[in-house]
């Protein structure tokens, strides 16, 4: 870096700028120009890396590999080198970073126009502070210091990073009547409220490692289906934040690393204004909805995925005793409508769920082809969801 390019960083690194983002229901989509071909991405602060982009973007040539981790499996993918980011009016410097090129259809995901994802990397050297309230990313000067401030404990709250982890941010959860703390770090990029593993749960004493969790779903991570099912939490503390009662997506496998017991995700953080110092260990939260909890949503039973191969979209599982199975669903059967609107063609595993799901005791219609017979059936969504 030149001199003058140093100083030019310096002066900027004094300024506040702002960079608006796009918020979905359940992920946040930034612009982003990396080696100056401009981008979207999901902001994923799970991500410890700097970019996964869909390898049909073209952002330089490949010069080595990396090894993946997800909440179960790891996987490697080639890398290109990242020369330049700009954000908005912010320019950062890439410190190294690569961008991990992999084939997979963003937009296709998160329903909108999405390149790849954006890891922490690119941000964790800033004084950050994610703005649910006006959807803005706000870079402060590193001069801001959270530490100096003092937090009510009832709108503002300031927590403390854990020394655990490789540039994530880890921090303190509890669960009331378990026997230890669960180690989950601020993930932007988990949808849901927060998840976490059977076997934490088993290993903090709030599930016996006999029981059998019921109304068994497939969630979906970057290394492919998982099962996985929702748990009702009466009342815990996440990052410092009494919640009365929150539903979590418990993954049926153990975690992948030994850093962390899981992640806190978008259904929990969207109702607050968040400030990041990662040099200084700290995190601001300032609750601007009110709420701090999640409602569990009905659920007819199925889970349905679009199959590549086939061209369609078909019921890969049929919760046991829940108003599809005692309709008569099975897995295989091709889904052709949710509620009068046809799938025609390729659409998001978060889609189809969100068109799935809804209020406990609200209704759904299905049209379905089994066995080249086309069916159409009314289903009532219930709560399907473990308790402790």
């Amino acid at each position: 870096m030149t001199a003058l390019a140093a100083l030019l960083l310096a002066s900027a690194a004094q300024t506040t700028v702002e960079v608006p983002f796009k918020m979905t229901e359940h992920a946040m989509i930034v612009d982003c120009v990396v080696n100056g071909k401009p981008l979207s991405f999901m902001f994923d602060t799970g991500f410890s890396g700097a970019f996964v982009v869909d390898n049909t973007v073209n952002l330089g040539k490949s010069t080595g590999a990396i090894t993946l981790r997800d909440f179960v499996r790891e996987f490697q993918a080639e890398t290109v080198p990242v020369k330049s980011i700009k954000l908005g009016s912010k320019t950062i410097e890439p410190r190294d970073m690569t961008a991990v090129m992999q084939p997979a259809d963003y937009s296709f995901s998160y329903q909108t126009h999405v390149d790849g994802i954006m890891g922490f990397d690119v941000v964790r050297n800033q004084v950050m502070e994610l703005n649910f309230e006006k959807q803005k990313m706000i870079f402060h000067p590193n001069t801001v210091d959270i530490t100096k401030r003092t937090p009510d404990n009832k709108k503002t709250f300031l927590a403390k990073m854990l020394p655990k982890g490789m540039g994530s941010m880890e921090m303190e959860v509890k669960i009331d009547g378990g026997s230890e703390r669960l180690v989950l770090a601020l993930d932007t990029g988990n949808a849901f409220f927060a998840t976490t593993h059977r076997d934490v749960l088993e290993r903090v004493g709030v599930w016996k490692s006999d029981r059998k969790p019921i109304h068994m779903k497939q969630a979906f991570v970057a290394s492919g289906a998982v099962d996985s099912w929702y748990l009702t939490v009466p009342k815990s503390s996440v990052f410092g934040v009494p919640v009365e009662q929150s539903t979590w997506s418990i993954i049926d496998l153990p975690s992948s690393s030994a850093q962390g017991d899981g992640t806190v995700g978008f259904g929990f953080l969207k109702n607050f204004n968040i400030i990041i110092d990662y040099e200084r260990r700290r995190v601001w939260l300032e609750n601007f909805t009110g709420r701090t909890n999640n409602d569990p949503e009905g659920d007819c039973g199925v889970t349905a995925a679009y199959h590549p191969g086939a061209k369609r979209t078909v019921i890969v599982r049929v919760q046991p005793d829940s108003p599809a199975a005692k309709a008569g669903l099975k897995a295989g059967d091709s889904l052709l409508a949710i509620n009068g609107k046809e799938i025609l063609g390729a659409i998001g595993f978060g889609e189809l769920s969100e068109m799935l799901e809804g209020p406990v005791g609200s209704k759904v219609n299905l049209t379905i082809s089994t066995g080249g017979e086309l069916k159409r059936i009314e289903l009532e969504r219930i709560s399907l969801v473990n308790l402790l």
